[in-house]
């Protein structure tokens, strides 16, 4: 499913630590099947926006691929931030908020479990399974373990504290209320936990281990791959040899930074693509709905001390890693 320039969902704005600043009023409709309403928000009095003349107008063009403005309208499906209806015939308000719930495309089903290692009143923490990503994203909404999990819990302000790739499985940290997000999400933000990963791919005797890889590691925006580039370093990670089966090794990795893509980018940069990897070295093309290759990539383990109670705090995966057949 793609979204218009403009429109965001209130899960997504409420992920980014420290994003408060950024954030919108508090949503004036419920949340419908585990997410929440999208919204707009019209702009200022700047240079252009007075092409708009109603409400309507700013409407059609903002979401005219998107959605049946028209039939939304006339369903009373837009509402202001105190929840009134808007109509349409309004004449165009700047910095006004109006708040919606889209009719989401189908998304195929993830075919597997999301396992809750350990909960309490703050924090839920689950074994998150290969292919489901972790908040709605793109054309990944209901097939996410936040949505999955406000339904079956009963949580409706459940959000991730950190990221954890979609294609990635393992230990996932999430916390149950608005009023704890911040202190569990400037654990990671602060580089204040303790993460293992484990990872399978080529094994190559002429490179020698335990070596930790730092360098730069950028993004580039409408890029699928992160790639090294010159500079000061921003991610840094150390690499263990821990098992030899044949052709194949069991790496364990253990970053000090979290830049995207960060192990995989790392792995492959040493000639040794992680086993399932559709990015790295190479693009590949995978149908969103094949979920047979799955990255031998596992967040195995995660520690903290509590920044509530101050206990320490340790989880681990039991997802399994499926080591590739002999001369595969």
């Amino acid at each position: 499913m793609s979204r218009p320039v403009g429109v965001a969902y209130a899960a997504e704005r409420e992920f980014r630590p420290g994003s408060e600043a950024l954030m919108p009023p508090r949503s004036p409709l419920p949340q419908r099947d585990g997410l929440d309403a999208a919204w707009v928000r019209t702009p200022d009095n700047l240079p252009g926006s007075h092409r708009w003349t109603t409400m309507r107008d700013f409407l059609r063009e903002r979401l005219s691929d998107a959605a049946p403005v028209d039939e939304m309208l006339a369903a009373e499906v837009f509402v202001d931030q105190a929840g009134r209806p808007w109509r349409g015939e309004e004449p165009y308000r700047p910095n006004a908020f109006i708040w919606f719930h889209r009719e989401l495309a189908p998304e195929p089903k993830v075919p597997f479990e999301v396992a809750v290692l350990y909960a309490d009143e703050r924090i839920v923490v689950v074994d998150k399974p290969h292919f489901l990503a972790t908040m709605p994203r793109g054309v990944h909404v209901r097939e996410t373990v936040v949505v999955r999990l406000r339904e079956s819990l009963g949580l409706p302000e459940l959000v991730p504290a950190h990221r954890l790739d979609r294609l990635t499985a393992g230990v996932l940290v999430l916390t149950t209320q608005r009023a704890y997000r911040s202190a569990y999400a400037e654990l990671f933000q602060s580089q204040q936990v303790s993460k293992t990963y484990e990872a399978l791919a080529p094994h190559d005797p002429a490179i020698a281990f335990p070596q930790t890889v730092r360098n730069r590691i950028e993004k580039p925006r409408g890029s699928l791959q992160a790639v090294v580039v010159a500079g000061e370093p921003n991610a840094e990670t150390l690499i263990e040899l821990a098992e030899v089966r044949g052709d194949h090794a069991r790496y364990r990795l253990i970053p000090t930074t979290g830049k995207t893509h960060q192990l995989r980018v790392h792995l492959a940069g040493l000639g040794l693509a992680i086993v399932g990897d559709p990015l790295y070295p190479r693009v590949l093309d995978v149908p969103v709905d094949d979920f047979s290759a799955p990255l031998q990539l596992v967040a195995r383990r995660l520690s903290f001390i509590d920044p509530v109670d101050q206990t320490p705090r340790e989880f681990i995966s039991g997802c399994a890693l499926s080591w590739p057949e002999v001369g595969q």
